[in-house]
Protein backbone atom coordinates (compact mmCIF):
# COMPACT_ATOMS: atom_id res chain seq x y z
CA UNK A 1 0.00 0.00 0.00
CA UNK A 2 2.77 2.32 0.49
CA UNK A 3 4.43 1.67 -2.36
CA UNK A 4 1.35 2.27 -4.36
CA UNK A 5 0.58 5.00 -2.71
CA UNK A 6 3.91 6.95 -2.79
CA UNK A 7 4.09 6.00 -6.31
CA UNK A 8 1.03 8.44 -7.13
CA UNK A 9 2.31 11.01 -4.51
CA UNK A 10 5.42 11.40 -6.84
CA UNK A 11 2.81 12.24 -10.09
CA UNK A 12 0.53 14.31 -8.27
CA UNK A 13 2.30 17.28 -9.36
CA UNK A 14 3.64 16.32 -12.85
CA UNK A 15 5.70 19.00 -13.91
CA UNK A 16 7.64 19.61 -10.13
CA UNK A 17 8.31 16.04 -10.57
CA UNK A 18 9.62 16.35 -14.05
CA UNK A 19 11.92 19.24 -13.47
CA UNK A 20 13.62 17.53 -10.46
CA UNK A 21 13.66 14.25 -12.70
CA UNK A 22 15.55 16.06 -15.40
CA UNK A 23 18.08 17.79 -12.89
CA UNK A 24 18.82 14.24 -11.39
CA UNK A 25 19.42 12.72 -14.93
CA UNK A 26 21.44 15.20 -16.08
CA UNK A 27 23.32 15.66 -13.07
CA UNK A 28 23.60 11.61 -12.74
CA UNK A 29 24.67 11.22 -17.10
CA UNK A 30 26.91 13.84 -16.22
CA UNK A 31 28.86 12.11 -13.52
CA UNK A 32 28.47 8.93 -15.46
CA UNK A 33 30.01 9.96 -18.98
CA UNK A 34 33.15 11.81 -16.84
CA UNK A 35 33.37 8.30 -15.34
CA UNK A 36 33.82 6.71 -18.15
CA UNK A 37 35.82 9.83 -20.21
CA UNK A 38 38.36 9.69 -17.70
CA UNK A 39 38.32 5.85 -17.16
CA UNK A 40 39.34 6.01 -20.99
CA UNK A 41 41.80 8.57 -20.47
CA UNK A 42 43.35 6.46 -17.65
CA UNK A 43 43.58 3.32 -19.14
CA UNK A 44 45.11 4.81 -22.44
CA UNK A 45 47.76 5.93 -20.46
CA UNK A 46 48.64 3.06 -18.75
CA UNK A 47 48.37 1.03 -21.50
CA UNK A 48 50.74 3.32 -23.72
CA UNK A 49 52.88 2.97 -20.37
CA UNK A 50 53.40 -0.42 -20.49
CA UNK A 51 53.22 -1.09 -24.37
CA UNK A 52 55.74 2.13 -25.59
CA UNK A 53 57.80 3.29 -22.74
CA UNK A 54 58.14 0.40 -19.80
CA UNK A 55 56.49 -2.89 -20.49
CA UNK A 56 55.67 -4.69 -17.36
CA UNK A 57 58.93 -5.57 -15.46
CA UNK A 58 62.55 -4.40 -16.20
CA UNK A 59 65.42 -5.63 -14.84
CA UNK A 60 68.43 -3.51 -13.80
CA UNK A 61 71.91 -3.41 -11.99
CA UNK A 62 71.44 -2.35 -8.43
CA UNK A 63 71.50 1.46 -8.09
CA UNK A 64 71.07 1.96 -11.61
CA UNK A 65 68.03 3.47 -11.66
CA UNK A 66 68.90 6.46 -8.86
CA UNK A 67 72.10 7.05 -10.63
CA UNK A 68 72.20 5.73 -14.32
CA UNK A 69 75.61 5.68 -14.95
CA UNK A 70 76.60 3.88 -18.17
CA UNK A 71 79.40 1.74 -16.48
CA UNK A 72 76.59 -0.18 -14.86
CA UNK A 73 75.15 -2.19 -17.25
CA UNK A 74 74.37 -5.88 -17.41
CA UNK A 75 77.37 -7.72 -18.92
CA UNK A 76 75.24 -11.06 -19.87
CA UNK A 77 71.56 -9.08 -20.41
CA UNK A 78 71.07 -10.95 -23.61
CA UNK A 79 71.38 -14.54 -21.85
CA UNK A 80 68.97 -13.09 -18.88
CA UNK A 81 66.83 -11.92 -21.36
CA UNK A 82 66.43 -15.58 -23.55
CA UNK A 83 66.27 -17.30 -19.89
CA UNK A 84 63.48 -15.15 -19.25
CA UNK A 85 61.55 -15.20 -22.62
CA UNK A 86 61.20 -18.95 -22.02
CA UNK A 87 59.70 -18.92 -18.70
CA UNK A 88 55.79 -19.38 -18.61
CA UNK A 89 53.79 -16.11 -18.58
CA UNK A 90 56.66 -14.09 -20.43
CA UNK A 91 55.25 -13.66 -23.34
CA UNK A 92 59.05 -11.56 -24.99
CA UNK A 93 61.42 -10.04 -23.68
CA UNK A 94 64.69 -7.41 -24.68
CA UNK A 95 67.61 -6.14 -23.65
CA UNK A 96 68.79 -2.81 -23.72
CA UNK A 97 71.91 -0.58 -23.77
CA UNK A 98 71.45 3.03 -22.86
CA UNK A 99 73.72 6.06 -22.55
CA UNK A 100 72.99 9.73 -21.72
CA UNK A 101 74.11 11.82 -25.03
CA UNK A 102 74.34 14.75 -27.10
CA UNK A 103 72.22 14.99 -30.51
CA UNK A 104 73.43 17.43 -33.09
CA UNK A 105 72.07 18.55 -36.38
CA UNK A 106 73.10 21.27 -38.99
CA UNK A 107 70.99 24.12 -37.23
CA UNK A 108 71.11 22.48 -33.48
CA UNK A 109 72.00 20.36 -30.80
CA UNK A 110 70.25 19.16 -27.65
CA UNK A 111 70.71 16.05 -24.96
CA UNK A 112 69.00 13.00 -25.60
CA UNK A 113 68.35 9.20 -23.79
CA UNK A 114 70.13 6.71 -26.82
CA UNK A 115 68.58 3.55 -26.40
CA UNK A 116 70.68 0.23 -28.53
CA UNK A 117 67.89 -2.08 -29.18
CA UNK A 118 67.31 -4.89 -31.30
CA UNK A 119 64.77 -4.12 -33.36
CA UNK A 120 63.23 -7.50 -34.21
CA UNK A 121 63.40 -8.30 -30.26
CA UNK A 122 61.83 -4.82 -29.41
CA UNK A 123 59.19 -4.63 -32.08
CA UNK A 124 58.02 -7.71 -29.83
CA UNK A 125 58.31 -5.73 -26.82
CA UNK A 126 56.85 -2.06 -27.44
CA UNK A 127 54.73 -0.65 -30.32
CA UNK A 128 57.57 1.57 -31.41
CA UNK A 129 57.46 0.22 -34.88
CA UNK A 130 53.09 0.82 -35.34
CA UNK A 131 54.66 4.67 -34.70
CA UNK A 132 56.37 5.30 -37.35
CA UNK A 133 54.77 8.23 -39.01
CA UNK A 134 57.33 9.24 -41.66
CA UNK A 135 60.33 6.66 -42.71
CA UNK A 136 60.40 2.86 -41.86
CA UNK A 137 61.38 1.19 -38.76
CA UNK A 138 65.34 0.54 -38.84
CA UNK A 139 64.81 -0.21 -42.52
CA UNK A 140 66.25 2.00 -46.16
CA UNK A 141 69.29 2.42 -44.09
CA UNK A 142 72.21 0.29 -44.43
CA UNK A 143 74.78 1.96 -41.92
CA UNK A 144 74.17 3.48 -38.54
CA UNK A 145 70.42 3.92 -38.52
CA UNK A 146 68.33 6.06 -36.31
CA UNK A 147 64.67 6.27 -35.32
CA UNK A 148 63.53 9.50 -33.47
CA UNK A 149 60.79 11.37 -32.52
CA UNK A 150 58.98 13.81 -34.38
CA UNK A 151 59.06 16.28 -31.81
CA UNK A 152 63.31 16.33 -31.52
CA UNK A 153 62.71 15.95 -35.18
CA UNK A 154 61.24 19.27 -35.74
CA UNK A 155 63.43 20.87 -33.04
CA UNK A 156 66.65 19.73 -34.88
CA UNK A 157 64.75 20.68 -38.33
CA UNK A 158 65.24 17.08 -39.69
CA UNK A 159 63.61 14.72 -41.91
CA UNK A 160 63.72 11.07 -42.89
CA UNK A 161 67.31 10.47 -44.32
CA UNK A 162 69.00 13.58 -42.55
CA UNK A 163 71.91 12.86 -41.03
CA UNK A 164 73.03 14.06 -37.35
CA UNK A 165 75.73 13.07 -34.80
CA UNK A 166 75.08 11.26 -31.36
CA UNK A 167 78.05 11.84 -29.08
CA UNK A 168 78.50 10.56 -25.92
CA UNK A 169 81.30 9.87 -22.93
CA UNK A 170 82.78 5.83 -23.84
CA UNK A 171 83.60 3.09 -21.44
CA UNK A 172 87.53 5.06 -21.20
CA UNK A 173 85.55 8.35 -20.06
CA UNK A 174 86.42 10.02 -24.20
CA UNK A 175 84.18 11.52 -25.91
CA UNK A 176 82.84 9.04 -28.42
CA UNK A 177 80.17 9.75 -31.68
CA UNK A 178 79.28 9.07 -35.26
CA UNK A 179 77.18 10.11 -37.45
CA UNK A 180 73.62 8.22 -38.10
CA UNK A 181 71.26 8.73 -40.84
CA UNK A 182 67.17 8.88 -40.00
CA UNK A 183 65.49 5.42 -41.20
CA UNK A 184 62.24 6.29 -39.58
CA UNK A 185 59.99 9.20 -37.26
CA UNK A 186 57.98 8.23 -34.76
CA UNK A 187 55.15 9.94 -32.78
CA UNK A 188 53.51 8.60 -29.44
CA UNK A 189 51.10 10.19 -27.27
CA UNK A 190 53.83 11.38 -24.79
CA UNK A 191 56.15 14.49 -26.64
CA UNK A 192 58.50 14.41 -23.90
CA UNK A 193 59.02 11.27 -24.56
CA UNK A 194 59.13 11.97 -28.31
CA UNK A 195 61.42 15.01 -27.61
CA UNK A 196 64.36 13.19 -25.57
CA UNK A 197 64.52 9.45 -26.75
CA UNK A 198 65.99 8.52 -29.76
CA UNK A 199 66.56 4.58 -31.27
CA UNK A 200 69.66 2.80 -32.63
CA UNK A 201 70.58 -0.55 -33.19
CA UNK A 202 72.61 -2.33 -30.16
CA UNK A 203 75.76 -3.55 -31.97
CA UNK A 204 76.01 0.38 -33.39
CA UNK A 205 75.88 1.64 -29.77
CA UNK A 206 77.49 -1.09 -28.04
CA UNK A 207 80.82 -0.38 -30.48
CA UNK A 208 80.97 3.13 -29.82
CA UNK A 209 80.86 2.62 -26.32
CA UNK A 210 83.18 -0.45 -26.01
CA UNK A 211 81.07 -2.81 -24.54
CA UNK A 212 80.30 -6.22 -25.66
CA UNK A 213 77.18 -6.35 -27.74
CA UNK A 214 75.44 -8.67 -25.22
CA UNK A 215 75.83 -6.22 -22.74
CA UNK A 216 72.72 -3.86 -21.89
CA UNK A 217 71.55 -1.56 -19.00
CA UNK A 218 67.98 -2.98 -18.53
CA UNK A 219 65.93 -6.46 -19.43
CA UNK A 220 62.17 -5.57 -20.35
CA UNK A 221 59.89 -8.76 -19.80
CA UNK A 222 56.09 -8.00 -21.70
CA UNK A 223 54.14 -10.39 -20.00
CA UNK A 224 50.90 -11.68 -21.38
CA UNK A 225 48.64 -11.12 -19.19
CA UNK A 226 49.05 -7.43 -16.53
CA UNK A 227 47.26 -10.26 -13.98
CA UNK A 228 50.70 -11.98 -13.84
CA UNK A 229 53.03 -8.68 -13.13
CA UNK A 230 52.84 -9.74 -8.68
CA UNK A 231 53.82 -13.52 -9.29
CA UNK A 232 56.76 -13.06 -11.92
CA UNK A 233 58.45 -10.30 -10.30
CA UNK A 234 58.56 -12.07 -6.98
CA UNK A 235 59.75 -15.17 -9.10
CA UNK A 236 62.26 -13.20 -10.81
CA UNK A 237 63.28 -11.40 -7.82
CA UNK A 238 64.18 -14.85 -5.76
CA UNK A 239 65.80 -15.77 -9.51
CA UNK A 240 68.15 -12.99 -10.05
CA UNK A 241 68.77 -11.28 -6.39
CA UNK A 242 71.71 -9.50 -7.43
CA UNK A 243 69.73 -7.54 -10.16
CA UNK A 244 66.71 -4.69 -9.55
CA UNK A 245 63.44 -6.28 -10.26
CA UNK A 246 60.68 -3.42 -10.75
CA UNK A 247 57.35 -3.59 -12.33
CA UNK A 248 55.98 -0.54 -14.31
CA UNK A 249 54.23 0.91 -11.45
CA UNK A 250 57.72 1.58 -9.76
CA UNK A 251 58.92 2.26 -12.90
CA UNK A 252 56.41 5.24 -13.94
CA UNK A 253 55.22 6.48 -10.36
CA UNK A 254 53.26 9.06 -12.08
CA UNK A 255 51.26 6.77 -13.91
CA UNK A 256 51.02 4.82 -11.32
CA UNK A 257 49.46 7.36 -9.16
CA UNK A 258 46.59 8.23 -11.98
CA UNK A 259 45.81 4.68 -11.48
CA UNK A 260 45.26 4.59 -7.92
CA UNK A 261 44.13 7.94 -7.35
CA UNK A 262 41.12 7.95 -10.34
CA UNK A 263 38.62 5.66 -8.40
CA UNK A 264 39.11 8.61 -5.24
CA UNK A 265 38.74 11.15 -7.71
CA UNK A 266 35.68 9.96 -9.50
CA UNK A 267 33.69 9.56 -5.93
CA UNK A 268 34.67 13.16 -5.28
CA UNK A 269 33.46 14.23 -8.26
CA UNK A 270 30.07 12.32 -8.13
CA UNK A 271 29.81 13.30 -4.61
CA UNK A 272 29.97 17.22 -5.73
CA UNK A 273 27.09 16.53 -7.94
CA UNK A 274 25.00 13.99 -5.38
CA UNK A 275 25.64 17.03 -3.29
CA UNK A 276 24.38 19.57 -4.98
CA UNK A 277 21.24 17.44 -5.99
CA UNK A 278 20.20 16.73 -2.68
CA UNK A 279 19.13 19.72 -2.01
CA UNK A 280 17.16 20.11 -5.09
CA UNK A 281 15.68 17.03 -4.25
CA UNK A 282 15.02 18.37 -0.85
CA UNK A 283 13.42 21.69 -1.44
CA UNK A 284 10.91 19.94 -3.82
CA UNK A 285 9.90 16.81 -1.04
CA UNK A 286 9.50 19.78 1.16
CA UNK A 287 7.30 21.59 -0.89
CA UNK A 288 5.18 18.76 -1.41
CA UNK A 289 4.69 18.23 2.21
CA UNK A 290 3.81 21.51 3.14
CA UNK A 291 0.98 21.68 0.17
CA UNK A 292 -0.34 18.53 1.56
CA UNK A 293 -0.09 19.61 5.00
CA UNK A 294 -3.74 18.97 5.46
CA UNK A 295 -3.93 16.16 3.55
CA UNK A 296 -1.21 14.34 5.72
CA UNK A 297 -3.02 15.52 9.16
CA UNK A 298 -6.10 13.93 8.09
CA UNK A 299 -4.38 10.27 7.81
CA UNK A 300 -2.84 10.71 10.76
CA UNK A 301 -5.90 11.34 12.64
CA UNK A 302 -7.68 8.36 11.08
CA UNK A 303 -5.25 5.90 12.47
CA UNK A 304 -2.18 6.79 9.99
CA UNK A 305 1.04 6.13 12.63
CA UNK A 306 4.35 8.43 12.26
CA UNK A 307 6.23 5.46 10.83
CA UNK A 308 4.22 4.70 7.90
CA UNK A 309 3.93 8.66 7.05
CA UNK A 310 7.67 8.70 7.76
CA UNK A 311 8.20 5.46 5.53
CA UNK A 312 5.33 7.29 2.72
CA UNK A 313 7.81 10.33 2.32
CA UNK A 314 10.85 8.10 2.60
CA UNK A 315 9.70 6.11 -0.50
CA UNK A 316 8.63 8.91 -2.82
CA UNK A 317 12.05 10.38 -2.15
CA UNK A 318 14.04 7.06 -3.17
CA UNK A 319 11.42 7.07 -6.19
CA UNK A 320 12.78 10.26 -7.21
CA UNK A 321 16.17 9.47 -7.20
CA UNK A 322 15.79 6.19 -8.49
CA UNK A 323 13.64 7.21 -11.96
CA UNK A 324 16.11 10.20 -12.49
CA UNK A 325 19.29 8.05 -11.50
CA UNK A 326 18.47 4.97 -13.70
CA UNK A 327 17.55 7.90 -16.75
CA UNK A 328 20.57 9.50 -16.21
CA UNK A 329 23.14 6.03 -16.35
CA UNK A 330 21.12 4.88 -19.42
CA UNK A 331 22.16 8.31 -21.04
CA UNK A 332 25.79 7.75 -19.81
CA UNK A 333 26.09 4.58 -21.20
CA UNK A 334 24.44 5.14 -24.20
CA UNK A 335 26.46 8.53 -25.27
CA UNK A 336 29.93 6.21 -23.67
CA UNK A 337 28.69 3.71 -26.33
CA UNK A 338 28.47 5.98 -28.81
CA UNK A 339 31.76 7.35 -28.07
CA UNK A 340 33.71 3.80 -27.42
CA UNK A 341 34.42 3.29 -31.12
CA UNK A 342 34.56 6.90 -32.52
CA UNK A 343 36.48 8.15 -29.46
CA UNK A 344 36.15 12.48 -28.80
CA UNK A 345 38.83 14.12 -30.53
CA UNK A 346 40.80 16.51 -28.14
CA UNK A 347 43.28 17.52 -30.16
CA UNK A 348 42.60 21.13 -29.85
CA UNK A 349 44.18 20.48 -26.35
CA UNK A 350 46.50 18.05 -26.87
CA UNK A 351 49.60 19.52 -26.62
CA UNK A 352 49.42 20.24 -22.89
CA UNK A 353 47.49 16.36 -22.61
CA UNK A 354 50.55 15.22 -24.64
CA UNK A 355 53.19 16.91 -22.42
CA UNK A 356 51.20 14.65 -19.84
CA UNK A 357 51.79 11.73 -22.06
CA UNK A 358 47.69 11.27 -22.94
CA UNK A 359 46.17 10.36 -26.32
CA UNK A 360 44.70 12.92 -28.58
CA UNK A 361 41.58 10.79 -28.87
CA UNK A 362 40.19 9.18 -26.15
CA UNK A 363 38.00 6.68 -26.05
CA UNK A 364 35.13 6.01 -22.90
CA UNK A 365 35.60 3.13 -20.92
CA UNK A 366 32.28 2.19 -18.34
CA UNK A 367 33.03 -0.65 -15.94
CA UNK A 368 30.20 -2.65 -14.65
CA UNK A 369 31.58 -1.38 -11.13
CA UNK A 370 31.19 2.27 -11.74
CA UNK A 371 27.84 1.71 -13.10
CA UNK A 372 27.23 -0.61 -9.75
CA UNK A 373 28.99 2.41 -7.27
CA UNK A 374 26.92 5.17 -8.97
CA UNK A 375 23.73 3.42 -8.63
CA UNK A 376 24.00 2.80 -4.83
CA UNK A 377 25.46 6.48 -4.45
CA UNK A 378 22.12 7.17 -6.21
CA UNK A 379 20.10 5.12 -3.76
CA UNK A 380 21.95 6.29 -0.58
CA UNK A 381 21.47 9.96 -1.69
CA UNK A 382 17.37 8.90 -2.00
CA UNK A 383 17.33 8.24 1.75
CA UNK A 384 19.77 11.13 3.03
CA UNK A 385 17.79 13.46 1.02
CA UNK A 386 14.73 12.62 2.29
CA UNK A 387 15.40 12.32 6.16
CA UNK A 388 14.47 16.16 6.92
CA UNK A 389 11.54 16.31 4.70
CA UNK A 390 10.12 13.69 6.23
CA UNK A 391 11.12 14.55 9.61
CA UNK A 392 8.89 17.89 8.83
CA UNK A 393 5.75 16.04 8.16
CA UNK A 394 6.19 13.70 11.25
CA UNK A 395 6.24 16.92 13.58
CA UNK A 396 2.77 18.30 12.14
CA UNK A 397 -0.08 18.48 14.61
CA UNK A 398 -3.06 16.50 13.22
CA UNK A 399 -5.14 18.80 14.86
CA UNK A 400 -3.36 21.85 13.14
CA UNK A 401 -3.25 20.50 9.95
CA UNK A 402 -6.51 20.18 10.12
CA UNK A 403 -7.56 23.62 10.44
CA UNK A 404 -5.20 25.11 7.60
CA UNK A 405 -6.52 26.22 4.34
CA UNK A 406 -4.15 25.51 1.71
Amino acid sequence: MILSVSWRNVWRSKTRSLVILFAIALGIFTGVFNYSFYNGMALQRIDSAISTEASHIQLHRKGYLENPEEKAFIKDAEQIALAIESEDSVKATCYRFIVQGMIQSPTTSTGVKVLGVNPEKEQNITNLHDKIIDGAYFEGISRNPVVIGKKLAEKLKLKVRSKLVISFADASGYISGASFRIAGIYETSNNVYDNSTVFVRTEDLNQLYGADIKAGHEVAVLLSHSDYVPIKQHELKAQYVDLDVKEWRELLPQVSMLESSLDISMYIFMIIILLALIFGIINTMLMAVLERTKELGMLMSIGMNKAKVFKMIMVETVFLSLIGGLVGIAMGIAVTLIFANSGIDISSVSEGFGAMGYDSIIYPVLLVKNVVDVVVMVFITGILAAIYPAIKALKLNPAEALRMNM
